[in-house]
C-alpha cells in the first residue's frame, strides 16, 4: 500500500533491489569485516551509487522503519559542532565499539574539522572556513570539508565512511540564495547507515543554510561501494514489502543565527508516520 511515497523511500526501495538484483557478492573475497562471532561478513555490492534529494520538495526522512532523528541529529552535532571524537561527549553508544579505554576514536572524524588551517584570512578549522565562505564567498567553487587525511589514517579508530562534502551556492529566478551540496561516501552498510546518513547531512545543510540566510537545495549522495550484508538480507526483503507514507514535515528553529547555538532541540518533524523497528541488527565490524 502506499500514501503519495516519500522520495527518500522511493530512493531507497530503488537501491536495494538494484543491489540484491544486480550487484557484485563478495562471498570467498577476502574482506575485513567480521561478524561478532568471527565469521567473515560478506556482502551483495553496488559501485558508484547517486542519490539526489531536493530539501525544497521535503525532508528526505524514510517511512519504511522509523530513524531515530535526535540521535542522528546528535551523532552529526558531535562531529561538525563539537568537533570531538571521544564518545563520552555522545549522547548514544553507537560509537562504544570503536572507542578506547578513554572513549576516544583518536584522530577520525571531529578531530579533523578541529584542526585550525592557515588561510589568507587567519587560522580556520574546516567547519568555520565553511561558514566563513558561505557568508563572504558564497558562489566559490572551494567550499568543501574533508576528513579523510592520510597522514592521521594511522591514528584513528575507524577510517572515515562519509568523508567530505563539497558545498555549491546558486541563485533562484527569485534571488534566493540556495545551499547544495555533494556528500562523498567511500562505503556504506546500506541498512544501517543509509538513511541516517541522508538526515544527518540534510539537517545540516538546514542549518548552514539558514545561518548564512540562504535556502537548504539539493542534497547529491555519491556512495562508492553501496552494500548489503549476507546477514541483512532477509531484513531488507522484509523492509521492502512494508507500506510506505508520506514525508513527514520538517521544523527547524527560524530564530537560530549561530550555527554553534543549535541544540537537537531546534530540529523536529510533524506528522512523522513510520513502520515498526526490524529489532536487533547484527553489525559488522
Amino acid at each position: 500500500m502506499v500514501f503519495n511515497m516519500s522520495i527518500a523511500d522511493n530512493l531507497f526501495i530503488h537501491m536495494c533491489k538494484d543491489i540484491l538484483e544486480h550487484g557484485v557478492d563478495t562471498q570467498g573475497e577476502k574482506v575485513r569485516p567480521k561478524w561478532p562471532d568471527g565469521t567473515p561478513a560478506y556482502a551483495i555490492k553496488k559501485f558508484g551509487v547517486v542519490n539526489r534529494y531536493d530539501l525544497r520538495e521535503e525532508f528526505p526522512l524514510m517511512t519504511l522503519r522509523r530513524t531515530a532523528l535526535k540521535t542522528a541529529v546528535d551523532e552529526m552535532l558531535w562531529i561538525w559542532q563539537k568537533k570531538s571524537s571521544n564518545i563520552h561527549e555522545l549522547n548514544s553508544h553507537i560509537w562504544d565499539e570503536w572507542a578506547d579505554e578513554n572513549g576516544s576514536i583518536g584522530k577520525a572524524y571531529g578531530y579533523q574539522l578541529s584542526v585550525k588551517h592557515k588561510y589568507k584570512e587567519g587560522w580556520m578549522d574546516q567547519v568555520d572556513r565553511v561558514l566563513f565562505d558561505l557568508k563572504h564567498h558564497p558562489f566559490s567553487r572551494r567550499i568543501l570539508t574533508n576528513i579523510y587525511v592520510h597522514q592521521d589514517l594511522h591514528a584513528m579508530r575507524l577510517y572515515p565512511c562519509a568523508y567530505s562534502m563539497t558545498f555549491n551556492v546558486t541563485m533562484e529566478k527569485e534571488g534566493d540564495f540556495v545551499l547544495n551540496a555533494v556528500l562523498n561516501q567511500r562505503s556504506q552498510d546500506v541498512l544501517t547507515a543509509n538513511n541516517w546518513n541522508v538526515v544527518q547531512y540534510a539537517v545540516l545543510m538546514h542549518m548552514l543554510a539558514q545561518v548564512s540566510k540562504m535556502k537548504a537545495g539539493e542534497l547529491v549522495h555519491v556512495i562508492a561501494d553501496a552494500h548489503i550484508y549476507d546477514r541483512h538480507i532477509p531484513i531488507i526483503e522484509e523492509l521492502l514489502e512494508r507500506p510506505v507514507y508520506e514525508a513527514p514535515k520538517f521544523w527547524i528553529n527560524p530564530h537560530i543565527e549561530d550555527f554553534y547555538d543549535f541544540t537537537t532541540e531546534d530540529i523536529k518533524v510533524e506528522n512523522y508516520k513510520a513502520g515498526p523497528s526490524v529489532g536487533v541488527i547484527p553489525i559488522a565490524i
